[in-house]
């Protein structure tokens, strides 16, 4: 199975890429053949392809894997896909024309025996809600392998300290180990896009080394502590919309042994749990529910 130039296909329908979906789409064989290469692919294994494309990651997925949905929400190259996989006679792969953002990955799951691995080109502008989508489903994906504008790549494996570090670092390192699996240039690309990217592995953690207790008031507070991530830490988490008093703050800082003049990048993904489960601990009584 090998794929074919992008520009042809898309040239032989008269389609252009739509910038407005952010349509790069892989057009190098060889990275294709090395990203799959590099996932750790079983043969028994179902995966969900996300940002399926013209296919160059599909066929060499189908390749390895029993079976592949490719999900695809332009239904003018879900329809292309589609010709050209039933041309390669890849029989084992399943084209969805849906927005992955609305797609209910645990229902697709359950075609994979409850369990799958994720892979895909993610369009950069939806990146980041894609993820979080995934941390969501995580009980049914067992790893992902997810190519990433180079500066969302960076944001992700960043530790404390670091001006990459954020909402999105904590948000997967509190779930997953993440790795860098290959560097990719923008010349890989039809049309070519304006930064390199940056292929990521991600084993999600069950259970994580430092659980929540209330998951849902953990990401509530991660989001108002980098809402304002230039202030310290205790302005900004009175300044957010927690609903906490000023107090209530300085006393679970306390609790936690947080000093509040640090600022939010400085904390460790653990650090974050334990002033979330100090928050569980002090407004108990107060019978809070995070909206």
């Amino acid at each position: 199975m090998s794929m074919k130039s992008p520009r042809t296909l898309l040239g032989t329908e008269g389609l252009r890429p739509r910038k407005s979906m952010g349509q790069h789409f892989l057009a190098d064989p060889q990275v294709a053949e090395s990203i799959v290469s590099r996932a750790r692919l079983k043969p028994d294994d179902v995966v969900l392809e996300i940002g399926a494309g013209l296919g160059a990651l599909t066929l060499p997925l189908a390749a390895q894997v029993a079976q592949v949905f490719a999900v695809e929400s332009d239904p003018r190259i879900a329809a292309i896909l589609r010709h050209e996989l039933s041309t390669a006679g890849a029989g084992n792969v399943t084209v969805v024309a849906q927005d992955i953002l609305l797609c209910n990955l645990e229902a697709v799951a359950e075609s994979a025996h409850g369990c799958m691995k994720v892979a895909g080109n993610l369009p950069y502008h939806i990146s980041s809600q894609v993820l979080l989508h995934l941390i969501r489903s995580r009980k049914v994906i067992r790893a992902a392998f997810l190519m990433f504008q180079k500066e969302v790549a960076d944001r992700l494996t960043a530790g404390p300290g670091s001006k990459a570090y954020g909402r999105l670092s904590v948000r997967i390192q509190y779930c997953a180990r993440i790795y860098p699996l290959l560097s990719v240039g923008a010349k890989a690309f039809f049309p070519p896009p304006k930064v390199d990217s940056q292929v990521v592995g991600i084993e999600f953690e069950d259970p994580v080394a430092f659980p929540a207790a209330d998951e849902s008031l953990f990401v509530r507070i991660v989001r108002a502590a980098f809402g304002q991530r230039r202030k310290m830490l205790r302005n900004a988490l009175q300044a957010g919309d927690l609903g906490f008093g000023d107090q209530t703050v300085s006393a679970v800082l306390a609790a936690a042994g947080i000093d509040g003049r640090r600022r939010a990048e400085t904390l460790s993904v653990e650090e974050f749990v334990r002033l979330a489960n100090a928050f569980c601990e002090e407004t108990a009584h107060l019978n809070y529910s995070p909206q």
